[in-house]
């Protein structure tokens, strides 16, 4: 694995004016994020009874939110004298091992849904239709692109930029708190939506940003998203945070009490989630110990004495006498050969 620089970011600034700064900016990325929400939620409207593509809304929408937050970011990024490739600025560096961190958040993003739903599978309490006409399987690749794009644009705006300026204002630990509280506020406003389904929200909202901070990168959590929603809509046929237009070719009801199954709103308000998530947590720590040797861990440099510097003139030329001369010597021994050294010497 590759050892790269760390990312451009300082997370125990001590300077006053550096902190004040970074929350000025935190406070405009979520100002434009709002905004960007709405702006792209209304275009994507717009775009959809214009060309009578209602299936394809959600879809438009996270591209064109995805589309205005790189644009304000990158401009952010350089109204604060930050400078940086895109992908630096949006938290999605070029490194050897980014589709491995996709794929191992995506695993752990689809293991965390199969334990959410396994206790309402064991009590029966999942009625499961299939609907296999084309038109579910059209939808079937249309919600998983909508998730892949969604999953991105909730990553750059929870854990991308804004996070990283979070850091440095208020460290890592309060920055996790406090993206994940937002995380859960933001979610509040969807359908059905209950106090246990906020706190599991914003149990999640921790869970990704271990998952950026483990490896200073949006990959793992991307990949994390992305399989937690297409796991549990797509799938399963689950609602997926209390919206039920995900599911295509399977189409499931839960039936039973609200601790169990969560409602209308779907596994994300059901109480065994919170232990799924729990797990989830345990296991990103224990998968991504390499992730964060290479890319968390300050380079280390070797102190001391440099072992590779040349020697002083005088000591070479002390070397070059004490050299031994080319020439080989053969001493010959004084007995002669004709008699053995305990024979008695002849008068």
């Amino acid at each position: 694995m590759e050892q790269l620089p760390l990312p451009a970011f300082d997370s125990t600034a001590s300077n006053r004016t550096s902190k004040t700064l970074q929350l000025a900016v935190f406070g405009t990325c979520a100002a434009w994020f709002v905004s960007s929400e709405i702006l792209a939620g209304r275009a994507a409207r717009g775009l959809a009874n214009y060309f009578d593509f209602d299936s394809g809304r959600q879809l438009l929408s996270s591209f064109f939110l995805l589309f205005l937050l790189t644009i304000g970011f990158s401009l952010l990024n350089t109204i604060s004298h930050r400078y940086g490739s895109l992908r630096s600025v949006l938290g999605l560096p070029k490194r050897p091992t980014a589709r491995e961190e996709w794929v191992v958040g995506a695993a752990i993003g689809w293991g965390i849904v199969v334990l959410a739903v396994l206790p309402m599978a064991l009590a029966g309490a999942l009625y499961v239709q299939l609907w296999m006409a084309p038109r579910a399987f059209w939808l079937l690749l249309l919600n998983l692109a909508t998730f892949a794009v969604a999953a991105l644009a909730e990553e750059i705006a929870f854990r991308g930029y804004p996070f990283r300026s979070l850091i440095e204002a208020v460290g890592p630990t309060g920055a996790t708190v406090i993206m994940a509280i937002l995380f859960g506020v933001v979610h509040m406003l969807n359908n059905e939506a209950t106090w246990t389904s906020v706190l599991i929200t914003m149990l999640a909202g921790v869970l990704l940003s271990i998952g950026w901070l483990r490896t200073h990168g949006l990959w793992l959590p991307w990949g994390l998203h992305f399989a937690w929603n297409a796991s549990m809509g797509i799938v399963f046929g689950l609602p997926v945070s209390g919206i039920t237009d995900f599911a295509s070719v399977v189409q499931t009801r839960a039936r039973g009490p609200l601790w169990l199954t969560g409602g209308y709103y779907g596994p994300e308000a059901a109480l065994f989630t919170i232990v799924a998530i729990t797990v989830g947590i345990i296991v990103l720590v224990r998968l991504t110990r390499d992730y964060a040797w290479h890319y968390t861990h300050t380079p280390v440099v070797a102190g001391g004495y440099p072992m590779d510097a040349q020697p002083p003139a005088a000591h070479t030329a002390m070397e070059q006498q004490a050299r031994p001369a080319a020439a080989l010597i053969q001493i010959l021994p004084t007995t002669p050969q004709t008699r053995s050294v305990t024979d008695d010497p002849k008068p």
